[in-house]
């Protein structure tokens, strides 16, 4: 008896070794809801002006640090095998909350001393160059995360993810006080422009000009490839007519996608709660 129960044991473990091999057996799943990243969110980003911007509070943010990093660690665990098997709006999300978790940690890095994200430094120490963290398996920097993955021409095609993604700045569109997800994505994104468009100290009608974040300068190219069928930042602006003016008149003459378009400063302060 004593050598049939060697055998079994013996069995059984050469059978977990076996599973242990399987892709994705000895792993747990990636949560698609982000519950960790979406649970921080809620925690420490705080609706300004009206709503139309967030600051965080990045206090806060570096109290909950081991969650965050906790959260990071699961980002980079996932795998380009595993990314490749899921769906275009899963893997959207997962590349905006990886963008927006990996500046907040950036950040973090040298919290509470800096007054912008700039601070770490432009050609030295570039926060968007430097390769801080792996994600699908490759080491990766941020700017390689937004224009090697999110802006990858013919994978996404979304000028949306401009209002998504945020650089830490208090001219970044907001960031959103939850985790982007699957199901929701696309009310998210509508959402998300809508209220940076609607913000007017960043766009807005003025005289007989428009004048507006120069994000639209930046990546005017990703707002007139196509998207629902507009093909040029005026078009965009026109589609939003209803939050960049007031007065129907001033309405209309947004919607003719004809006025002069004057694009704003960049405000690169830390979007700070504590400013």
């Amino acid at each position: 008896m004593r050598r049939i129960g060697k055998a079994c044991m013996g069995l059984l473990l050469a059978l977990l070794a076996l599973l242990s091999c399987l892709p994705g057996m000895a792993r747990a799943q990636f949560d698609p809801a982000h519950a960790v990243w979406d649970g921080l969110l809620r925690k420490h980003v705080v609706p300004v002006d009206g709503g139309h911007a967030t600051r965080v509070n990045y206090r806060g943010m570096a109290a909950d640090r081991k969650a965050l990093q906790a959260y990071l660690g699961e980002l980079s665990r996932v795998s380009a095998d595993d990314y490749a098997r899921w769906t275009r709006d899963r893997k959207l999300a997962f590349l905006i909350n990886a963008y927006n978790a990996f500046t907040v940690e950036k950040v973090l890095m040298r919290y509470p001393d800096l007054k912008s994200i700039r601070d770490f430094g432009i050609i030295f120490g570039n926060p968007w160059k430097d390769d801080f963290f792996t994600l699908l398996g490759l080491p990766q920097n941020l700017d390689g995360l937004e224009h090697g993955l999110i802006r990858a021409p013919g994978v996404f095609d979304d000028p949306r993810i401009h209002f998504a993604v945020n650089c830490a700045a208090v001219g970044c569109p907001a960031l959103r006080g939850e985790a982007y997800v699957a199901a929701r994505l696309d009310a998210q994104l509508d959402a998300q422009a809508l209220r940076f468009l609607a913000d007017r100290s960043r766009n807005r009608h003025a005289g007989n000009a428009l004048e507006v974040s120069r994000i639209f300068d930046w990546y005017g190219g990703d707002f007139a490839a196509g998207h629902r069928g507009i093909n040029s930042v005026a078009q965009y602006l026109a589609r939003h007519a209803h939050v960049l003016a007031d007065r129907e008149a001033d309405r209309q003459a947004v919607r003719g996608a004809k006025l002069p378009i004057r694009f704003l400063d960049y405000d690169w302060r830390l979007n700070d709660v504590a400013r």
